[in-house]
């Protein structure tokens, strides 16, 4: 499986700080010692999702590939991260929904969202 548009949502999900806005929103349900926070946990599964896996244990597309997604956490730690969330809804929905609430950072030079990989802009045949 190509990796590409995974790569480009967590890139752009590093650059804008949503990574670290979702971690801040949903650090109420982490765990003492825990090593993945829910945050990175939900940001994961997004992720998985957005590029056409449907369960929770397909996040394990990311977590084979470490050098690239980061430290993914275990199939029984997102369990148990999506269990503490769904035990209050309405709280961890609004943590979530609050997100969007805030004016997009201005990014300036567009190739900072492209992979690390890629040095400049696709050419375009048109």
């Amino acid at each position: 499986m190509s990796h590409a548009g995974s790569v480009v949502l967590t890139e752009t999900a590093r650059v804008t700080g949503l990574d670290r806005d979702l971690s801040r929103a949903l650090a109420r349900w982490e765990r003492p010692g825990a090593r993945h926070d829910p945050g990175k946990v939900v940001l994961d599964l997004a992720v998985a999702l957005a590029v056409g896996r449907d369960c929770l244990a397909d996040i394990a597309v990311l977590r084979a590939e470490p050098r690239v997604f980061g430290a993914v956490a275990s199939d029984p730690t997102v369990s148990r991260t999506i269990s503490a969330l769904a035990a209050d809804p309405p709280r961890a929905l609004a943590a979530i929904r609050g997100l969007g609430r805030r004016p997009a950072p201005e990014l300036g030079n567009w190739p900072v969202l492209m992979p690390r990989t890629m040095t400049a802009p696709p050419k375009h045949p048109w």
